[in-house]
């Protein structure tokens, strides 16, 4: 067997699909479904079993996987401490964001990356919560920021920053047709409720922690629009279709800034609503050295641009 079989392999195992592993390798899948058949050869056991929704390990492909992710994070650690012996850090690092935060870091993180590990590789998705988690637990991401809501089942989490999440009106325009600048105060979640929303669908993460909030107080959204995606919904915003509830950033980042007019929200405790935002990692694959040095370098560029 040779390290290129057993990460076809642990990649089919975790994806749960040959089609899906070939696509995430870039490679055919007849020469992804050789290579898998070869090592079954070598070992003399049926690692993978087909069935109707994908490929799944059998008890033997099972204890593979296992002894195979701890000797290709063994192999990334020998590289990284050979790149570490020329004094830099190697490696590649997959990250998933947010889009609104996505918006805001990716310039800044990317040229703070390559002027502090120039040997390594940086590459950064843009997704949401639930996809990204999918991400981490299959291998496509090696970190990821997560809003509160995920699932933490198979991650590790740690606490990243609280995001403020305010109300996004459209300017209203004075008679003679200029913008009107005037900012308008905080308003209260229970007055929020009363206002028809253009909102993500579920299980978007700010979706279920707006409902969750306003059942705090006993009231729900009222739901304009139901529609995934930050343009989108600015979008529908200007169209006069309702109101919404974002980041801050989101609307600052947008192509359309001045259209706007944000409004903090006083959240059932009297604090203005913010929602948690995590930095996760899979809890079956050790952090190597490079994605620890990106750790650290994510957590001190989100507490400055934040």
């Amino acid at each position: 067997m040779d390290l290129k079989q057993l990460d076809y392999f642990v990649r089919v195992a975790e994806l749960g699909s040959f089609t899906r592993a070939a696509q995430a390798l870039d490679i055919a899948q007849p020469a992804l479904s050789r290579q898998i058949r070869l090592l079954e050869l070598e070992l003399q056991q049926t690692l993978l079993v087909r069935n109707g929704r994908g490929a799944l390990p059998t008890e033997a492909g099972k204890l593979l996987l296992d002894h195979s992710r701890g000797l290709l994070h063994q192999v990334a650690r020998i590289r990284e401490d050979m790149a570490r012996a020329r004094g830099a850090l190697a490696g590649r690092v997959a990250l998933g964001l947010p889009p609104s935060v996505a918006r805001v870091l990716t310039v800044p993180l990317m040229r703070a990356f390559r002027q502090e590990m120039p040997q390594a590789q940086l590459s950064i998705s843009e997704a949401l919560s639930a996809s990204m988690q999918e991400g981490l637990l299959s291998g496509r991401l090696d970190l990821a920021v997560l809003y509160e809501n995920a699932n933490p089942q198979g991650l590790e989490i740690s606490h990243l920053l609280d995001e403020a999440l305010v109300l996004v009106q459209l300017r209203p325009l004075s008679p003679q047709g200029s913008s009107n600048r005037v900012v308008r105060g905080a308003i209260a979640m229970h007055e929020v409720a009363q206002l028809p929303l253009v909102i993500p669908s579920r299980p978007n993460a700010i979706r279920m922690h707006v409902e969750s909030e306003m059942a705090r107080m006993g009231c729900k959204p009222v739901v304009a629009l139901e529609i995934d995606g930050i343009s989108a919904i600015l979008d529908l915003v200007q169209d006069q279709a309702g109101s919404a509830i974002l980041p801050r950033n989101a609307v600052v980042r947008s192509l359309r800034p001045k259209a706007f007019i944000t409004r903090a929200i006083v959240a059932a405790d009297g604090k203005p609503l913010a929602i948690r935002m995590n930095l996760a990692c899979s809890a079956l694959r050790p952090s190597t050295l490079t994605q620890q040095a990106t750790m650290a370098l994510l957590r001190r560029t989100a507490l400055v641009l934040l």
